[in-house]
């Protein structure tokens, strides 16, 4: 990323920092231990953080990111840069392949799955989590879920994504425990999709 951050118009970042992380935190591990689960962020923000991100994916960046976790912003998601380098110090980073986290606005147009670190087979820790910002979240329909966490088979409906994202991550599979764990935001909601889950399509 090049050019000079602007820090002059940041909107605030958690109301009260220490505790929206730890809500923020425990939504998050709710939506974790139980794949699928469309979960509601409860942690609440100071303002809106920078469009078009909505508050599901500020917080999730806020609470999980550092200055140890180097991220990677598609290009919708730009404008925010400055905001997650003045609120959690988390280095902004050019490449998918040198994200620990990778913050994806606009779905449509985010790179193949292969693209994102997927740790090895001796630090398979060593991948991308990624936080992808779609247009709606459904339980009931859509893709079908089995797996740790899951009582027979749970069901995600995800509008936004491109079309080969199901195939790409089935595909990634195979590579298991090496692979990618995503978390899909809507809104002020979110639901986690491990690397040990299974889907089928």
């Amino acid at each position: 990323m090049s050019g000079v951050l602007d820090f002059a118009r940041l909107e605030p970042g958690f109301d009260d920092a220490v505790r929206g992380a730890q809500i923020s935190f425990r939504a998050l591990l709710d939506a974790m231990a139980h794949p699928g689960r469309i979960v509601t962020s409860p942690a609440s923000l100071g303002g809106a953080p920078p469009s078009p991100l909505g508050p599901a994916a500020a917080a999730v960046v806020l609470t999980l990111c550092d200055i140890d976790t180097p991220i990677w912003l598609d290009a919708a998601s730009q404008p925010a840069a400055g905001y997650f380098a003045f609120h959690c110090g988390a280095p902004v980073v050019d490449s998918p392949a040198g994200a620990r986290f990778a913050v994806i606005a606009d779905a449509a147009m985010m790179p193949p799955l292969e693209c994102f670190a997927l740790g090895s087979d001796e630090f398979p820790e060593r991948s991308a989590t990624l936080v992808i910002q779609v247009a709606d979240l459904t339980n009931g329909s859509g893709i079908a879920l089995r797996g740790p966490g899951i009582r027979g088979e749970a069901w995600l409906g995800v509008a936004g994504l491109p079309a080969r994202f199901w195939a790409e991550r089935t595909a990634l599979a195979a590579l298991f425990p090496r692979g990618l764990d995503v978390v899909f935001v809507c809104s002020d909601q979110l639901a986690a999709l491990p690397r040990s889950t299974q889907i089928t399509l």
